[in-house]
């Protein structure tokens, strides 16, 4: 395999086994992880400009209404969906946080149609109509809808929509992102009001999780930026599916959480509609011409 497939794969492992290093956390509340969380992530991402020498090229940004206004709703879309998965892992609902990404792509496709005016084939029609079908009966069967995948997928496919016409580069874009959010941050780590009631692990132990918390957050989103560079998107419907199938199996076989007979038919009816995606997008990449080189 490609170097491209190898960088995309390591990506959905990272996110798909993120679970664990959370789990360690679970005695801090939410909001102050997300606090740690954007505050640590803007540091990496700064010392990345600076070993990459782009911090100066950064520094030229011009903070126009514009610039900021988009990267403004992108911060806002990435803090819902940070908060919305971190508060279901730690809170024992990683199967149904696995359930979102399941369904991201399919939102993504349904955003493009609503929003971009974008056309779909028979085959994409097919795979969001079952997958609406999976959520409306795991909304029958539960008396509600399933409002952490809902969240996770409607903020993650929103801020993919919004990052489709953003200005800057991948990683100058979530530098943007994330420094809209560390001031707010830094305040609430300070002066909020969560912060005296924050149990994390003791010692330097503690302080170190939270850190890594940058690391963990900045490394996956750089794999996958490397990986579509370099290998053909047709793949990308298999790969980005490894990520919340990990997820899944650690809710299950690791964590023990329950997951019924009602939920296997959703979850059956979602994974069918996610698989008629990936297969008919590989179809359809398959059967375009390829061009001639002139001679």
């Amino acid at each position: 395999m490609s170097r491209g497939v190898w960088y995309g794969i390591a990506a959905q492992v990272v996110w798909g086994l993120t679970p664990i290093y959370w789990k360690q956390l679970d005695t801090v509340p939410p909001p102050v992880l997300i606090g740690h969380r954007v505050v640590w992530s803007f540091l990496t991402l700064g010392l990345l400009l600076l070993l990459f020498g782009r911090l100066r090229r950064s520094a030229r940004w011009k903070p126009t209404p514009r610039l900021i206004g988009v990267y403004g709703v992108a911060a806002g879309l990435l803090c819902v969906n940070w908060l919305t998965y971190v508060w279901a892992v730690t809170s024992g609902f990683i199967v149904e946080a696995s359930l979102g990404y399941f369904i991201t792509p399919l939102v993504s496709v349904g955003l493009g149609v609503l929003i971009l005016g974008e056309r779909l084939r028979r085959g994409q029609w097919a795979a969001v109509a079952l997958a609406g079908i999976g959520l409306l009966y795991l909304t029958t069967a539960h008396g509600g809808l399933p409002w952490i995948a809902t969240a996770l997928a409607g903020s993650f496919g929103a801020y993919g929509l919004v990052k489709k016409r953003a200005p800057l580069g991948a990683l100058q874009g979530l530098t943007a992102e994330v420094g809209l959010l560390v001031l707010p941050a830094a305040a609430f780590l300070r002066w909020g009001p969560d912060y005296a009631s924050a149990g994390a692990p003791a010692g330097g132990t503690g302080l170190l999780l939270l850190a890594g918390s940058g690391v963990l957050t900045v490394l996956p989103l750089l794999l996958f930026s490397a990986s579509v560079r370099r290998f053909r998107l047709s793949l990308l419907g298999v790969i980005q599916y490894v990520g919340p199938t990990l997820q899944f199996l650690l809710g299950v076989l690791m964590y023990g959480e329950p997951f019924s007979r009602s939920q296997f038919v959703g979850f059956g009816l979602v994974w069918a509609a996610v698989s008629l995606a990936g297969i008919e997008g590989f179809l359809a990449h398959r059967s375009q011409p390829v061009p001639r080189l002139s001679p």
